[in-house]
């Protein structure tokens, strides 16, 4: 049996409602945390709220409230929101409670023992929202905070310190030693390339305001934020030597968005390091969710989505699978509720729910609705053979994309077995079979295999999309195995049960119903711009949004456009501001309802680019991965099919791709071209 796993959410400020990015976050966490589960590894899953500090302090004075009851109400929100999207942790941490601030101040204690607490005076650049001070350099014209776009106070006051310069060495020496502490590679060179350029000492204490743990030895002072609410991954396994603490703290795994990486990846093992502690075993940190090139939050209200509302118009599963699958995690990705759909149609609808719906119509009308026995001899021939062997190949990919916290690729895989099965319904041909009683065996196995093939998926597929994946395995008579995972091909579903069918499994969205949802969803003050649809789309109110498999230009007599004249010379100058780098090809796959189009996730010497290209009619997706390309890396972004584009892949070709730019060689990624 494996080493247990420890999975970590960042905690969230009690501030306002959870927003898409919350969700995102933990939606991930819970499906990283069932895929262990269902492997049988010992699995603990942590989330909750962070409800100290001044920002806090100050809505609820605003509110005529205790910070205690503000907070109070605000977690309820997210307890509701997590059991609205089927969050299944195991623990919940507030920091205010008294098992969470016994902890911090052991960990203050700890690290003043060691001489890496001292008093002093602190003056800065406060912005309250995120608890963070800058420097002048870091902020945004005015004197505005780079993520809250809100002016930021000038702080003076008396600080305790905690000596941070002391653990520069510490940590470039055990990030070398543990290649896979910090991932993505790219976040890992970000803040290797951070410690290089040296460490200052930083305030960890405040006495401006008093909602907060108490600095032991010294109550005027409030224990800093950020040191109160890191310290909640310790405290929520009960603190050094506790049976919890000892069982998991070394599976730690601590999964966080890119913009607190800096604190999670410097400040939280500086500290650990200090108080004389074993550091987590990863830190993840994934992109943002961003809407029309803006990161999504609640303190934007241009860029508010809501998941509570998704989850109730479409399902959880629905909005938990288009998350995952949409973008790799670590990269940032762009979200539109056009995507959004077209994933529940294309994926869900036309691929997973028609397999159910076919292989069970067919379990009835053939076999009585009972599902039959397998015939192990022919699953060496044909296509019989061909999927199996398919099956197996997935569960293995499968398993390495996860632990490699890789949901999307695992998805990617899943989703070809579902495809692969619908084919073989197709090349089976069981309505012929049935038409011959000397085939009657060949029959039974084919029934069987499609069976199987469609409860191998939702055992794959049952992290991510638990509630439909039980509601399958239900409708294939076998729900003791919820939970579990796939041993052997053609041996996990037992002959002689019986199968029910019922309602589509994810019904797909016609225009009536899309024009519906948009209305609900889109913020009234923004139009059919909204959520990546176009500006010149109709209102959502009387039409829906226009998609790939809607649009149809009109046909319009023109004169032909006169013959491009060809291109003038340009000076080398001009040449020299193209930045041509060598890419690798990381994930490539088809951008639902568009023919032509394949998003890309390509490596470039330490960081992930995401790419459009319309590449599809020349090249399969899975004939791009791991190839190397040529990349024009400073093209500035666009969004094609509400699907952020940064960079072009060079090709030959005009009006149709011949083929991609090659090297003749192996060069690694990021290399310049010129």
């Amino acid at each position: 049996m494996s080493a247990p796993f420890y999975i970590t959410t960042p905690i969230y400020y009690v501030n306002d409602v959870p927003h898409l990015g919350h969700a995102y976050t933990t939606i991930v966490a819970d499906a990283l945390a069932r895929y262990h589960r269902a492997r049988g590894t010992d699995t603990r899953f942590l989330t909750g709220t962070d409800e100290h500090g001044q920002k806090i302090e100050e809505v609820a004075q605003k509110r005529g409230l205790e910070p205690k009851a503000h907070a109070d109400e605000v977690v309820e929100r997210f307890r509701a929101t997590w059991q609205n999207l089927d969050i299944a942790h195991d623990d919940f941490i507030r920091t205010t409670e008294p098992r969470h601030e016994a902890v911090v101040a052991e960990v203050w204690r700890r690290m003043a023992a060691a001489g890496d607490v001292y008093l002093g005076e602190y003056e800065g650049l406060y912005c309250v929202s995120c608890e963070a001070f800058y420097t002048e350099g870091q902020l945004d014209a005015g004197e505005l905070c780079p993520t809250h776009k809100r002016a930021v106070t000038r702080v003076k006051e008396p600080s305790y310190f905690f000596r941070l310069s002391r653990y520069q060495e510490p940590l470039l020496a055990h990030i070398d030693a543990n290649p896979d502490f910090i991932q993505p590679e790219s976040r890992r060179n970000e803040i290797v390339a951070f410690l290089r350029t040296g460490l200052r000492d930083i305030s960890i204490s405040r006495t401006t305001f008093r909602w907060g743990i108490p600095a032991p030895g010294d109550p005027a002072h409030v224990i800093y934020v950020w040191v109160d609410a890191l310290t909640n991954y310790v405290s929520a396994l009960g603190g050094p030597g506790a049976p919890l603490y000892e069982r998991y703290w070394p599976g730690a795994c601590h999964l966080l968005g890119k913009d607190i990486l800096r604190f999670h990846a410097v400040y939280w093992p500086a500290m650990l390091l200090s108080a004389g502690l074993p550091l987590p075993r990863t830190l993840f940190a994934h992109g943002w969710w961003t809407l029309r090139g803006e990161k999504i939050s609640k303190s934007l209200p241009a860029t508010r989505v809501d998941p509570n509302q998704l989850a109730a118009d479409l399902g959880p599963d629905a909005l938990r699978y288009f998350l995952l699958r949409e973008v790799p995690l670590g990269v940032d990705g762009d979200f539109s509720y056009e995507s959004l759909i077209g994933r529940v149609n294309s994926d869900l609808a036309n691929d997973l729910g028609n397999l159910l719906h076919r292989t069970l119509a067919m379990t009835d009308k053939y076999v009585g609705g009972i599902v039959p026995a397998a015939a192990p001899e022919l699953d060496a021939t044909g296509a019989h053979a061909e999927l199996a062997a398919l099956a197996e190949r997935v569960r293995a990919e499968t398993e390495r994309h996860f632990d490699a916290f890789a949901p999307s690729r695992a998805l990617e895989s899943i989703w070809e077995l579902v495809r692969a099965a619908n084919r073989y319904v197709d090349v089976a041909a069981p309505w012929t079979l049935a038409k011959d009683p000397t085939r009657r065996r060949e029959l039974e196995h084919v029934i069987h295999t499609f069976l199987e093939a469609a409860l191998w998926a939702a055992l794959l597929a049952a992290p991510v999309i638990p509630r439909k994946a039980g509601v399958l395995l239900e409708q294939l008579g076998v729900p003791e195995l919820v939970g579990g995972w796939p041993s052997r091909w053609n041996c996990e579903l037992p002959a002689g049960r019986t199968t029910t069918r019922g309602a589509p499994l994810f019904p797909r969205i016609d225009e009536d119903r899309q024009a519906e949802l948009l209305a609900r969803w889109l913020p009234p003050e923004s139009g059919a711009d909204a959520g990546g649809a176009r500006q010149t789309d109709a209102p959502a109110t009387t039409k829906p949004a226009a998609t790939a498999a809607t649009e149809r230009p009109t046909a319009t007599k023109q004169k032909p456009p006169a013959p491009a004249a060809p291109p003038g010379m340009i000076p080398y100058d001009d040449f020299a501001r193209l930045d041509l780098r060598v890419a690798r090809v990381l994930t490539a796959e088809r951008i639902p309802g568009a023919d032509k189009l394949l998003r890309l996730a390509l490596e470039l010497g330490g960081e992930t680019r995401q790419v459009v290209a319309g590449l599809a009619e020349a090249y399969s997706p899975e004939a791009l991965i791991g190839r190397s390309v040529i990349f024009l890396a400073n093209l500035a972004p666009r969004r094609i099919r509400g699907v952020e584009s940064q960079g072009m892949i060079l090709a030959a070709g005009e009006d149709q791709v011949l083929a991609l730019s090659a090297l003749d060689r192996d060069v690694p990624p990021g290399t310049k071209v010129r």
